[in-house]
């Protein structure tokens, strides 16, 4: 048995990048309306901070649950096309959220807004991969970024549409869907022919694994999965409360909080694009170091920021604290290289439901003390980035030829 080091004979596919992103984008930003109309909800429906958190736990717990779930099963049987299904699930779960009547109606939409993104994910983050042509952080950075520009406009879009002309123009945005449907039938296409292409220039290419003992491999992935509670619990305060936060604390008005929370977002995904090509040149376990821990001085100095300095504030951490998901997930991947789907899958879900779990938590916290105490506790999380220090330094995976 010989081992060969896996070769980059593809070349970077732009053009399909350029448009899973673009997918990306529109499922996210169609999920991110959600958060961004918490207000409007608040108000509607009367609701408590822990009801607007168990919204949050549904749309993000059904993600979190299926994710893993639905990439175990592409990896063994690959289902392009089911792209195009979770964008077209996303869809109606839209429509339901502009004409939901209940606050029972509102959880089925946010469940059914969740089931779309979990079907999408895994097999999105697959393709993306499978374009990089070997720079495999680079392709997760273009994928990712498109996820998180839908995620920045989705509050914007709010300010300026949905709260002028109602909950109902939610289901405007389905148009976008409807878009991504189409662009995902071809992406599934490309996938199918790319593969079919690869069998038949590869017909007997050698399985990847990574060279690491199984011991290490699972230790890596329990710090990783640490990080990602770390990350993401901190994300949602700001995603989910922010907006809460700059009212209740500046008296600023909802629109100006939707625009700073863009602002917040804008700086994610900045950060999201920059994380993977320094993960592919510098090593992935730098990049996870710094993005971390690299935020405490920040996240610790927002609770007692005026207002100029808490968006300064804000756009620093996300720019810090995003760069770190693209490197997790790539060398994620690398230390389980045969399972991309599984592995995407369990971390995109764990992200979700971190944050959903998380919401749901720190609203109950939201309303038994006050929103400055959530910033405050906080503030400490990125502290956990110091178990960074227990990834090992991986290469890149091998080919074992049985």
């Amino acid at each position: 048995m010989t081992t060969v080091p896996l070769a980059r004979q593809e070349r970077t596919a732009f053009g399909v990048l350029g448009a899973i992103s673009f997918c990306h984008l529109v499922n996210d930003l169609n999920q991110s309306l959600l958060p961004a109309i918490y207000p409007l909800l608040k108000t509607s429906f009367a609701l408590t901070f822990a009801q607007i958190g168990l919204i949050t736990l549904v749309f993000q717990g059904t993600a979190s649950i299926l994710q893993p779930v639905i990439g175990f099963y592409t990896d063994k049987r690959p289902q392009p096309y089911s792209l195009s299904v979770g964008m077209a699930v996303s869809f109606t779960g839209l429509v339901m959220l502009a004409y939901a009547p209940t606050f029972s109606l509102l959880l089925c939409a946010a469940a059914t807004v969740g089931m779309g993104s979990a079907i999408f994910h895994p097999e999105s983050s697959r393709v993306a991969r499978m374009a990089s042509g070997g720079q495999h952080g680079l392709a997760q950075s273009i994928f990712q970024v498109g996820g998180y520009f839908g995620s920045a406009f989705g509050p914007l879009l709010a300010a300026f549409v949905v709260l002028p002309n109602g909950r109902s123009s939610v289901a405007w945005f389905s148009a976008a869907a409807l878009l991504g449907i189409v662009i995902l039938i071809n992406i599934g296409r490309w996938a199918v022919h790319h593969r079919a292409e690869r069998a038949r220039r590869q017909p007997n290419r050698p399985i990847e694994r990574s060279s690491l003992p199984p011991s290490v491999v699972r230790r890596s992935l329990a710090v990783l999965v640490a990080l990602i509670f770390s990350k993401y619990l901190y994300m949602v305060s700001l995603s989910s409360y922010y907006t809460f936060y700059l009212i209740h604390r500046f008296g600023v008005s909802v629109r100006a909080s939707q625009i700073d929370l863009f602002i917040f977002l804008g700086a994610v995904a900045m950060g999201t694009m920059l994380g993977g090509p320094i993960g592919d040149r510098v090593g992935r376990k730098y990049v996870i170091w710094l993005s971390i821990l690299g935020a405490l001085p920040f996240t610790l100095a927002l609770p007692y920021a005026n207002l100029f300095w808490t968006v300064i504030l804000t756009v620093v951490i996300g720019l810090i604290l995003s760069s770190a998901f693209s490197a997790i997930v790539v060398y994620a991947q690398e230390l389980m290289p045969g399972n991309i789907g599984m592995i995407s899958g369990l971390f995109f879900g764990l992200a979700f439901g971190v944050a959903g779990i998380g919401a749901a938590v720190l609203g109950a916290v939201a309303d038994r003390t006050s929103i400055e105490l959530v910033y405050r506790v906080c503030s400490f999380l990125p502290l956990i980035g110091l178990l960074a220090a227990l990834l090992p330094d991986i290469e890149r995976p091998v080919a074992v030829r049985s």
